[in-house]
């Protein structure tokens, strides 16, 4: 099964002065009123496990009020190892140790990976198309630590290269250079991110098999290159780029910034060939995310060899009782499991007889 979290201890963070928890192999229900704390538990976790947090705060939004430091930490085990994980706060940063020792953020997701479920995911298929790309590349980063260096690399020559587009009298020549540059990290951007959607794309028509209700659900990435790069080796791409940066630049100069690129791109959905955006329904949009969330889990096992941490963060009152069904007959195949909710009642009483279950605000 792998690494498994066994223990969370949480001092002087967020709502919380002193909190431990204790979690089960398989699912453990953090059941409580809302503001309690539960939220706050699936963030450390998140924190500890990917290095970052969904809700993007501040490293002084992390500490608890009155308190100058806060500090989270878990045990994970697995495979006859046991490695200890934590995360000190001040004001201004966050520092990550791992047995002791300081490690970056992405060291942390090569120890155990996780994958988030929470409410605003559920806009996945309406919502713009920077938080479809921002979903794909920070499940690439965790999955690769490669990947993240990729997708700095690449937003650093692109803000460069906007950077000079903005100024008075661009200086043309290092305009080519910048070109250059973009081209070369775009491409090898592209190449990683086309690679991992694809692998995906595959586990999410299979998954929506199970979770949809007799309908076929495909999804196509749109690349603002307007060609399709999937089996196209990173010079190719670089070289067709490169064109579309020289023939895109006059718009370019007049914008102020660079309008083709991976920064530009776009993942499709479709149900029975129809564009799910437009013409699917809440509960086929909602039963989309749903199946992309479970082809993470699908894909970073297939990555990695190992199950991830799934993450649930108060979805199951968002869902209705086949997609809340959903949900546990896949979290039941040997995926350790934490979910937040203020209702019992939303599981089946075998479900809750194996599972831990941690009262909040009691």
């Amino acid at each position: 099964m792998g690494l498994l979290v066994k223990s969370l201890g949480m001092l002087c963070y967020r709502n919380f002065q002193a909190k431990d928890v204790v979690f089960g192999d398989g699912m453990t229900i953090l059941c409580g009123r809302n503001a309690t704390g539960k939220t706050n538990t699936v963030e450390a976790l998140q924190l500890l496990t990917a290095g970052a947090s969904f809700r993007h705060p501040r490293a002084a939004d992390l500490i608890a009020e009155g308190q100058e430091q806060a500090r989270i930490s878990a045990r994970l085990e697995g495979d006859g190892r046991v490695i200890d994980v934590a995360c000190d706060v001040t004001p201004t940063k966050r520092s990550f140790v791992r047995n002791g020792k300081k490690c970056r953020p992405a060291d942390l997701s090569a120890t155990l990976m996780s994958v988030l479920f929470c409410p605003d995911d559920l806009w996945f298929v309406k919502r713009g198309a920077r938080y479809r790309r921002d979903e794909l590349d920070a499940f690439g980063t965790q999955a690769n630590a490669g990947y993240r260096r990729v997708c700095q690399a690449y937003a650093r020559s692109v803000e460069q290269r906007n950077r000079l587009l903005k100024s008075p009298s661009p200086d043309l020549g290092l305009l080519d250079a910048w070109d250059a540059s973009v081209a070369l990290g775009g491409a090898t951007l592209l190449v990683a991110r086309v690679h991992l959607f694809e692998r995906l794309r595959r586990h999410l028509v299979q998954v929506y098999e199970r979770v949809g209700e007799g309908e076929r659900v495909d999804c196509t990435y749109e690349c603002s290159l307007g060609v399709d790069v999937a089996g196209m080796d990173r010079d190719q791409v670089r070289e067709v780029f490169a064109d579309r940066l020289a023939q895109s630049r006059e718009t370019d100069l007049r914008r102020q910034q660079t309008t083709v690129g991976p920064q530009r791109d776009d993942l499709r959905f479709t149900i029975d060939g129809r564009e799910a955006r437009t013409f699917g329904s809440q509960g086929q949009q909602r039963s989309i995310v749903l199946a992309w969330k479970m082809a993470e889990v699908a894909c970073s096992a297939e990555v990695l060899g190992s199950q991830p941490l799934l993450l649930l963060d108060d979805v199951m009152s968002e869902l209705d009782a086949q997609r809340r069904d959903a949900v546990t007959r896949f979290v039941q195949d040997g995926i350790q499991t934490v979910v937040t909710t203020t209702n019992l009642g939303y599981f089946p009483d075998d479900l809750l007889a194996r599972s831990e279950v941690v009262r909040f605000g009691e």
